[in-house]
């Protein structure tokens, strides 16, 4: 079984699935990425698990030769993302976690279109559905670097597909953050020529680890600062997120919260 379908196609998607004792969570994700009309060049599963279910789940069911797994001990998600990329050999990876979706079975395909169209782009991104408060939304928009203070406000990584060789410019993902080394990427690539899709790309299962919106913050101020130098407007925005957070928790926030989705004002 080839990797792809008899298209022709210029470039290899490597989707990368980083897991830890959650094989219904995978097993979702694993039927989104079979589902797609255009198949990936790879299936990269990183599984970090304390137990053997995965594992096992891998070894005693059939897969198409498009997947492959690493079953051991990781340092944390981004030395786990760091085995997936050096494992993979496509020219364009995806991190997709486990747990998370691809929407429907286009996503891969349109992707590859859009890379074929314009050699000269290094990363594309798009929508996201994510659960915020008790409202399931659609958020992204159009990358801004002049915004990165507010850091992974528009996009993440579960929609974008980058060409690997941005690794190889910038470095992988720096193993000392626990949360936000997805940001930090995104920082040193911010102004590679990118392509927002306004499509929806992934469901993204909420309560992962970038769910713990304080410690985020405080590594997005770091690694902002770190980038770029202090900043008032990064100071100011943080004190709103936190606030808006808090705020999430109560009745009344809720219901804010629901008012603004009706109002269709999810990205702002």
């Amino acid at each position: 079984m080839l990797g792809r379908n008899s298209m022709l196609m210029s470039h290899n998607i490597s989707v990368i699935t980083i897991c830890f004792n959650n094989l219904s969570e995978l097993i979702k994700t694993i039927d989104s990425v079979d589902n797609q009309n255009v198949k990936p060049y790879q299936h990269i599963i990183v599984d970090g698990s304390t137990n053997g279910e995965i594992r096992d789940y891998l070894e005693k069911n059939q897969h198409p030769n498009y997947r492959k797994w690493i079953s051991e001990p990781d340092d944390g998600i981004a030395d786990a993302f760091n085995k997936g990329v050096l494992a993979s050999s496509g020219d364009i990876v995806n991190m997709l976690n486990s747990g998370d979706c691809y929407v429907d079975s286009n996503v891969i395909e349109i992707v590859l279109n859009a890379f074929q169209a314009d050699e000269k782009l290094m990363w594309i991104y798009g929508k996201m559905y994510r659960m915020k408060g008790d409202q399931r939304v659609l958020v992204g928009k159009r990358f801004e670097p002049r915004k990165l203070y507010r850091g992974m406000r528009c996009i993440s990584h579960q929609t974008m597909f980058f060409k690997k060789q941005l690794h190889d410019m910038y470095g992988l993902y720096d193993a000392s953050i626990r949360i936000a080394m997805d940001y930090d990427f995104v920082c040193r690539i911010a102004f590679e020529k990118s392509k927002f899709i306004e499509i929806p790309m992934v469901d993204f299962l909420p309560d992962g680890a970038g769910s713990n919106t304080f410690e985020g913050l405080k590594e997005v101020k770091i690694i902002y600062e770190k980038y770029y130098g202090k900043s008032l407007k990064l100071f100011f925005w943080n004190i709103r997120q936190k606030t808006l957070h808090l705020l999430l928790q109560t009745k009344f926030g809720l219901f804010l919260n629901r008012v603004k989705v009706w109002l269709k004002l999810e990205n702002f």
